[in-house]
């Protein structure tokens, strides 16, 4: 596989591969995000190189899910074969969690909960500074559980953060359980608009949708900040991952990992 190809079955690849190389977990929560990581690293995102000042700025606030971010960074040609290959290796520059300092990583992420914060604070630089970057975040829907996430919601509405965009990967799953029965928090599309967001509800599997619902978000004009409420299906593209809790941190064996790289080659 060259990289180059950015389309959400290479991201789906990269992911099986490397998780397998490496056997660690995390592989459904990555699967989920894979579409909405391949539309904004396709295209949505102004990024011509990852030292660009003027680039708009990407945070993986769910930063278990790294590997579909790796994968996109492999397939923009921002990181090589060699540094993707050293995932979860020893002395490795990609670890489970991304970490600042790998080309394309804006911010260290993992700690749930505190990825709306950092970008708040990137999107107010961003306007102090009169750029016309934006901010893009991607959280899970069970860090909307925590109390720090809100706190950071409350700012972007009250300093009117039209520049920031929320993206959250709805799958209905966390580590112990199904989020609407751990901490349920429907109906949360009411509760962002409640706080004075503009939400937007999404597939988070039709790229081509996600990327035209953002450039209809306006921007710079002092409106409100944007979350897209993107609905997924956890483990998406392997058919005995979707919606199982144990795929959260199980690696696989190598018959699952043959039997899921054929699914998601297979996949149109």
């Amino acid at each position: 596989m060259q990289s180059g190809d950015l389309s959400p079955r290479q991201v789906r690849r990269i992911i099986l591969e490397q998780s397998r190389r490496a056997h660690v977990g995390h592989i459904g929560s990555a699967l989920s995000i894979a579409d909405i990581v391949a539309a904004l690293y396709g295209g949505v995102l102004r990024i011509d190189r990852p030292d660009d000042p003027a680039r708009d700025r990407f945070i993986l606030s769910k930063g278990h899910a790294a590997l579909a971010l790796y994968a996109a960074l492999f397939l923009r040609h921002w990181l090589t074969r060699e540094a993707l290959d050293s995932f979860c290796a020893d002395g490795g520059v990609l670890g489970v969690h991304p970490d600042r300092g790998v080309p394309g990583i804006e911010f260290a992420t993992g700690s749930l909960g505190h990825g709306l914060s950092i970008g708040c604070g990137s999107a107010l630089a961003a306007r102090r500074e009169g750029s016309s970057r934006r901010v893009f975040v991607l959280v899970s829907d069970a860090e909307c559980n925590e109390g720090s996430l809100w706190e950071a919601v409350m700012f972007a509405a009250h300093h009117r953060l039209d520049n920031l965009v929320a993206i959250v990967d709805m799958n209905g799953q966390q580590a112990f359980g199904y989020t609407d029965a751990v901490l349920s928090m429907t109906p949360l599309a009411e509760r962002w608009r409640a706080f004075g967001w503009d939400v937007r509800e999404v597939d988070g599997h039709d790229g081509a949708s996600l990327a035209s619902t953002v450039e209809s978000l306006e921007s710079g004009a002092g409106g409100a900040p944007h979350v897209l409420i993107a609905k997924t299906r956890f483990g998406k593209g392997v058919s005995f991952m979707e919606g199982q809790i144990k795929w959260h941190y199980w690696p696989m064996s190598p018959e699952e990992y043959q039997t899921a790289l054929a699914e998601v080659e297979a996949a149109s």
